[in-house]
C-alpha cells in the first residue's frame, strides 16, 4: 500500500514552510511593559499585509495594462478585503489604555509609523505621489531605491487613464453616465474607488486611535501627532473619481 499524500519524504512541516521559529523570534521589545508585545506584533502584521497589498496592486496594474479588467477587479477586491481587515485591527491596539502605551512609548523615539516605507509605496503605486517623502524618510539604500522606483513608474491611476485612452478617450463623466456602453470601465473605476475609500477610512480610524492613546502629544518621530494626522485626511489616490460625482 502506497504512502498517503503529504507523507513522501516528510522533509517539510508547517513550521519549516512558514519559518515559524524565525518569525516568532522577531518580537524583540525595548522594555518590560506587558503591552509592547501586542504593539510590535500588530505593526509587524501591518507590514506583512502591506507586502501583500503591494503585490496585488502591482498585479492589478499589470492586468489593466493588458486590458484584462476582470482580473484587475479581482486583485482590487482582495486589496479592499485586506484593507477592511487592517481597519479592524486598530480595535486590537485600542485595548491598550493610555497608561499601558505610556509605559513603553518613550522607548520608541525617534521611530514612527510615518517612516513605513511600504505604506508610502502603496500611496505612490496607487497615484498619490509626494516626492518630498524621499527626503523625510530614513530608510536603507534598498528601501529608498524602492521608493524612488515607485515614484518614477506609472501608478494605478496612470494605468487607468492609459486604458481609457485606448478605449477611445471617453471622459469619466461619459463612463459614469453610459454604463451600458462602458460597463467594465465603470466597474473598474468603482473598484479603484473602493481601495481609495478604504484607505481614507483607515486614516480616519488611525487618527481616532492616536487621539485616544496620546491626546495632543507630539508623535515619537517629531511630528505634531494627531494634528499632523488630521492634515492627511483629505488625501485621495484618485481625486478625479471623486470629482465626477459632482457632475452627475
Amino acid at each position: 500500500m502506497g504512502s498517503r499524500f503529504g507523507e513522501e519524504g516528510r522533509q517539510l512541516s508547517y513550521g519549516t514552510y512558514l519559518k515559524v521559529s524565525e518569525l516568532l523570534s522577531l518580537q524583540q521589545g525595548l522594555s518590560e511593559a506587558h503591552d509592547e508585545l501586542l504593539f510590535i506584533v500588530a505593526h509587524q502584521v501591518y507590514e506583512l499585509w502591506f507586502k501583500v497589498v503591494l503585490d496585488e496592486l502591482e498585479a492589478a496594474r499589470g492586468r489593466i495594462d493588458s486590458d484584462d479588467i476582470f482580473f484587475a477587479r479581482h486583485h482590487l477586491r482582495r486589496v479592499n478585503v485586506i484593507e477592511r481587515l487592517l481597519i479592524e485591527q486598530i480595535e486590537v491596539l485600542e485595548t491598550m489604555s493610555p497608561q499601558d502605551f505610556v509605559a513603553f512609548r518613550s522607548q520608541l523615539a525617534p521611530a514612527s509609523g510615518f517612516q513605513s516605507v511600504q505604506f508610502r509605496e502603496i500611496e505612490f503605486l496607487s497615484g498619490l505621489k509626494e516626492p518630498n517623502y524621499l527626503t523625510r524618510i530614513e530608510g536603507s539604500p534598498e528601501e529608498m531605491g524602492r521608493l524612488q522606483r515607485r515614484l518614477d513608474e506609472p501608478s494605478l491611476a496612470d494605468a487607468l487613464h492609459a486604458l481609457i485612452q485606448r478605449r477611445g478617450s471617453p471622459s469619466l463623466l461619459d463612463i459614469f453616465r453610459d454604463r451600458e456602453r462602458h460597463g467594465d470601465l465603470f466597474d473598474l473605476c468603482e473598484a479603484m474607488l473602493d481601495h481609495d475609500e478604504a484607505f481614507a477610512h483607515w486614516r480616519a480610524r488611525h487618527v481616532l486611535m492616536v487621539e485616544r492613546q496620546i491626546g495632543s502629544k507630539p508623535g515619537t518621530g517629531g511630528s505634531s501627532g494627531a494634528q499632523y494626522l488630521h492634515s492627511t485626511l483629505g488625501k485621495r489616490f484618485f481625486p478625479d473619481l471623486w470629482d465626477v460625482r459632482s457632475q452627475l
